[in-house]
């Protein structure tokens, strides 16, 4: 492998730099290799490298990657948990080198919407378009959308900090963000299409701009994120309308070979989408017809029925939903299953009464 082509150090003054050091090298060993002296360590993590040098009044740290968003992931993790570990110091950390403060984020690229159109009533697609967006076909099936705060105004985007996190605009400018799932991207020709529920009620930003989305509008895009889906003989997938463009994303991509079950909640038949996969496939939908959208039982109840292979067949189950439906699907996977974690991936994508993705 050849050697990284991008660097930043930072001095990080600290009073107690070796046991910082090593809360890191802790931290950074769930995630990658760490090698440690007495008084420096090295860290390889997925997206670069962080070598770590403490001295008498600080720390030096260079991150090291072979692109600049991965640069910036190293850099960003490194901040993130400094101000985790040394919190009555707040230690100022300061990088220099490549992706200086001020550039424009890496991972972000502000586009333009080419078109808006209902795939069901409840399901609006607005395809975008965009410069140099193959950076998104890989890494993870979600983005952070950053929508103008009002229709029609110029938009204001967060620059790289000094510290590598984002500097975000501040009152009136600052965008809103929501998440979604990449429903499909097209890198050669620029664009990518981005699902969205059409919920209720004058709290839903995310619904309102899909709902008044016209071409040419700008609208920015961060990420990608979430991670992937192992390969695996037998999977099993389950969601709400929230996951479904997650679902179809994942379905598409399996093999042949392999066995796919589908769980899908949605209102009622006209919510029904075409889901394809040269995986064998089963489908199931589930119609809540003016249930509440937490409708615990009857995911879990669905997923009963399904089962689980046992011997050797690589197994792996996928959901995603409201957050107390989460919860009891986490509960019959791991504690009555016994499903270890390296099988299965169940992510709280909202909660009632909470707005964006605010889970807490």
């Amino acid at each position: 492998m050849t050697s990284p082509s991008l660097s930043a150090h930072a001095h990080v003054s600290l009073t107690m730099p070796n046991a910082v050091m090593g809360k890191l090298c802790d931290y950074f060993a769930e995630f990658g290799e760490v090698s440690r002296t007495a008084h420096s360590a090295r860290l390889a993590m997925a997206f670069g490298t962080l070598t770590i040098t403490a001295g008498d009044n600080g720390l030096d740290l260079r991150a090291e990657a072979h692109d600049p968003t991965s640069l910036s992931y190293v850099k960003m993790s490194v901040a993130e948990h400094l101000s985790t570990f040394v919190v009555d110091e707040k230690p100022r950390l300061v990088w220099t080198g490549d992706g200086a403060a001020g550039t424009p984020l890496p991972y972000f690229r502000e586009m333009r919407v080419v078109s808006a159109r209902n795939v069901t009533p409840r399901m609006r697609r607005v395809t975008l378009s965009g410069p140099d967006i193959g950076r998104f076909e890989t890494g993870g099936l979600h983005v952070r959308l950053l929508i103008p705060p009002k229709a029609g105004q110029a938009p204001s985007w967060p620059v790289t900090g000094e510290d590598g996190r984002p500097v975000w605009p501040t009152g009136e400018d600052r965008p809103i963000i929501r998440i979604y799932t990449i429903r499909h991207i097209d890198a050669a020709r620029g664009e990518m299409d981005i699902d969205i529920v059409l919920h209720d009620g004058d709290a839903t930003p995310g619904s309102t701009w899909a709902r008044q989305a016209a071409p040419g509008d700008l609208v920015g895009v961060m990420g990608p994120g979430g991670g992937d889906v192992p390969v695996a003989d037998w999977y099993l997938f389950a969601g709400d309308e929230t996951a479904l463009p997650a679902i179809s994303r994942i379905l598409n991509s399996l093999p042949a070979g392999c066995q796919a079950t589908a769980i899908v909640e949605v209102e009622d038949e006209t919510e029904e989408q075409p889901l394809r996969s040269n995986a064998k496939l089963d489908i199931r939908w589930i119609h809540r017809k003016g249930s509440p959208g937490a409708t615990r039982s009857m995911m879990e109840d669905a997923i009963r029925q399904v089962g689980v292979p046992a011997g050797d067949m690589r197994r792996f189950i996928w959901a995603g939903c409201e957050r107390e439906t989460c919860l009891c699907l986490k509960k019959l996977v791991r504690r009555e299953w016994q499903i270890p974690t390296s099988e299965h991936l169940i992510a709280a994508y909202w909660r009632a009464g909470c707005s964006g993705d605010n889970l807490d």
